[in-house]
């Protein structure tokens, strides 16, 4: 009996090691060491958007990014080499910003990326920064004056992004039924409206804003809320935190406003 219960009691004993052995492991491993991979490569990978006045634009006269979310992002790389200009931008679409993040060759994303509860299933998505609503602009030659006008027609949206749900579900709530052609670039759907070959042309509107000019006008009606946020791998927390530390910041010294009105977002 007492050769049975010293044995039971080393099983224990062993038993309860492992037990701490794996939760210590866990630990280690849920730990995120994203930050210190970025400073040991000594530049911070960002995947912007480049044809997005005003949020992320790559100006063929300069050949340099420019923009709210390209400001932002100096703020970032400041905040964690010192040096607002240790970033590799990247330019990226609706569709391309996940996947670059999948495979690491983006440290994260700020490219007008909407959150959404299904988004945050799949990235880690920082504290809200701007908050848009989708619009739809059209010629003004169409003779459209209100979504209602757009029975029967043609949108064009960008290839993943979420205008087409919106207005999809804006349409089946007042009846009419509208068509979609996805696009890669919104410079790619800003040639297609002006060449007739579709008879609207629907993202975020700060984005629109980027493309107005004389020929063309904004419908009145707004289309779901947009909240933009930084794209981050799940689970790189440190990096995470930070961007939310840096936002928050800007937020309450009040250079986040002045980011935005900066670049013609207020």
């Amino acid at each position: 009996m007492y050769e049975s219960g010293g044995k039971m009691k080393r099983s224990v004993k062993v038993l309860v090691a492992g037990i701490i052995m794996l939760a210590a492991a866990g630990s280690a491993f849920a730990k995120s060491d994203a930050l210190s991979k970025i400073k040991k490569a000594g530049v911070l990978k960002v995947g912007v958007k480049e044809d997005v006045p005003k949020f992320g634009y790559l100006n063929p006269s300069t050949n340099k990014h420019e923009g709210f979310e390209i400001d932002l992002a100096g703020a970032i790389a400041k905040k964690i080499f010192g040096d607002e200009n240790k970033i590799k931008f990247t330019g990226v679409t609706a569709k391309t910003r996940g996947p670059l993040l999948d495979t690491g060759e983006v440290d994260l994303v700020l490219a007008t990326f909407t959150v959404t509860d299904a988004r945050r299933k799949v990235y880690d998505f920082s504290d809200i920064y701007f908050t848009d609503a989708v619009g739809i602009m059209v010629k003004k030659s169409s003779g459209v004056a209100s979504f209602k006008d757009l029975d029967g027609k043609t949108i064009g949206v960008a290839q993943s992004a979420t205008t087409k749900k919106a207005l999809q579900e804006a349409a089946d709530k007042i009846g009419i039924k509208i068509k979609f052609s996805e696009y890669a670039t919104y410079p790619e759907i800003k040639t297609a409206l002006d060449s007739g070959r579709i008879d609207a042309f629907s993202v975020d509107q700060a984005i629109l804003l980027g493309y107005m000019e004389d020929s063309v006008m904004l419908l009145p009606e707004r289309f779901e809320e947009q909240p933009y946020g930084a794209a981050i791998k799940k689970g790189n927390t440190d990096l995470l935190e930070l961007v939310n530390s840096v936002v928050d910041d800007m937020k309450k010294s009040g250079e986040l406003d002045a980011l935005l009105k900066k670049n013609g977002l207020k």
